[in-house]
């Protein structure tokens, strides 16, 4: 066994350095404080959440679906990644009070109650698990729970705080909307789901290995373990452009096994020689500014590539 990571820290010791809200705090406005329990769900991360969805749903189906089950499954889903999106917030906010770029969040900046923000997390899921039930199916609406407490206790609570390997299990909570979209379909997962699973499987960890090449001494500050205070930078510099090269095939299966056509596949391979290529830039720059512009690619990156499904799929219908 390796000797223990100096940089490593103790949930239990870790200072209460958020404040609750003073009952002597000058009263927010409704619109104020609706958009602190929004920041909460991480906003800017549902999009993703919602196109990684939808070519799921068509191609599991077949054909484009009925305009209702196509909205109450996004609905649903919006709403699970929300819920635990609230839920990381809630059991992060130590931490996040540590970190520069998660410090001015509404739990670590003291601007919202804990309890009330533990309470807005669980009823989105509930929520959200009723709405995949009513409207789409059983199976769905589990696969949307499943996904929540993954997140949150195998990643968030027990995976994140205590090793590097946190990156790659928990890659899988952040893949759950296509599941749930097959899911949505006829009470199973297929292909369709599974394929697009691997593919955002497959792409977490050069994404989230580039921010922590560039914000390593924040995520050492607050605990995490994180590949580049493992292994080093360039070890890991390595690891990033191998997961990169692993995703070009995992793009190209949906194609092999007739499911997506020539558009899409011209755009795989376009969108991942430009992946590549910023991956051995890292590799050759060794500059936090390089690793910066490949985590922005990264986003882009999955945000296009979806895109060209739907694009395909609008195509072949």
């Amino acid at each position: 066994m390796s000797a223990p990571r100096p940089h490593t820290i103790d949930t239990a010791c870790l200072p209460a350095v958020h404040a609750a809200p003073s009952a002597t705090a000058p009263r927010r406005g409704l619109a104020r404080t609706l958009a602190l329990y929004f920041a909460l769900t991480k906003p800017r991360l549902l999009p993703l959440v919602l196109f990684t969805g939808l070519p799921a749903l068509v191609m599991a189906a077949g054909h484009w679906p009925a305009a209702h089950l196509i909205v109450m499954t996004l609905l649903g889903t919006a709403l699970a990644a929300a819920s635990a999106n609230v839920l990381n917030c809630y059991v992060e906010r130590d931490r996040d009070a540590l970190m520069t770029r998660t410090a001015g969040r509404p739990l670590p900046a003291g601007l919202l109650d804990p309890r009330q923000a533990l309470v807005f997390g669980i009823a989105l899921g509930v929520l959200s698990a009723l709405i995949l039930w009513s409207a789409t199916s059983g199976a769905a609406a589990a696969v949307g729970v499943a996904g929540i407490l993954f997140y949150v206790f195998v990643y968030t609570v027990w995976l994140k705080p205590r090793t590097t390997l946190g990156v790659l299990i928990g890659g899988a909570a952040g893949a759950v909307a296509p599941l749930i979209a097959d899911a949505a379909v006829d009470g199973r997962i297929g292909w369709a789901g599974w394929l697009l699973f691997g593919i955002i499987f497959f792409w977490q960890p050069p994404h989230f290995w580039a921010i922590s090449l560039y914000r390593k001494d924040e995520y050492a500050r607050a605990g995490f373990p994180l590949l580049p205070l493992e292994i080093g930078d360039e070890a890991t510099r390595r690891r990033m452009l191998l997961y990169t090269l692993l995703l070009i095939p995992v793009t190209l299966l949906p194609v092999a096994l007739g499911m997506l056509g020539g558009v899409y596949m011209a755009l795989c391979v376009l969108l991942g020689g430009w992946f590549v290529f910023h991956a051995v830039r890292v590799m050759r720059l060794r500059t936090p500014g390089a690793a910066r512009t490949m985590f922005r690619v990264s986003l882009l990156y999955l945000f296009i590539l979806f895109v060209g499904m739907l694009a395909d799929l609008a195509l072949r219908a």
